[in-house]
């Protein structure tokens, strides 16, 4: 089993698809960095020789930040958005959507479940 930046990729997948589990890696870079270690990206991993393994693991080494050390990156970019008290970091510190979109309607995702509250009913005009 290839194991790249801590991650366990899947025997069964193409090499460019197995690439996209680990954390900063999609389609783009994926195929970038096949390219730079000189494999097919049809290749399924089960059928990787070890030194094409370790071309792979040497150029997103050398190259890329991946996995732990970009997450540690974005966490401390949040933290100080939050600590210089920005209005990108107060959003993120109410769990609010942070680039702008509206939150009077959707936002279910940031929001959480929709909660009920008495007294918004429409009421009836009176004659």
């Amino acid at each position: 089993m290839a194991r790249i930046a801590g991650v366990d990729l899947p025997r069964q997948k193409r090499v460019d698809i197995a690439l996209r589990y680990i954390y900063g890696i999609g389609p783009t870079r994926s195929n970038e960095i096949l390219e730079k270690a000189e494999v097919a990206p049809e290749i399924r991993v089960k059928d990787l020789s070890e030194a094409e393994v370790s071309r792979i693991r040497t150029v997103i080494d050398r190259e890329f930040k991946v996995e732990g050390d970009l997450r540690r990156e974005v966490a401390l970019n949040i933290k100080r958005l939050q600590e210089i008290g920005s209005y990108r970091g107060l959003r993120h510190r109410r769990n609010l959507p942070v680039r702008g979109q509206r939150t009077r309607t959707n936002a279910r995702t940031k929001r959480g479940t929709k909660k009920t509250v008495a007294g918004r009913k429409k009421s009836k005009a009176k004659k």
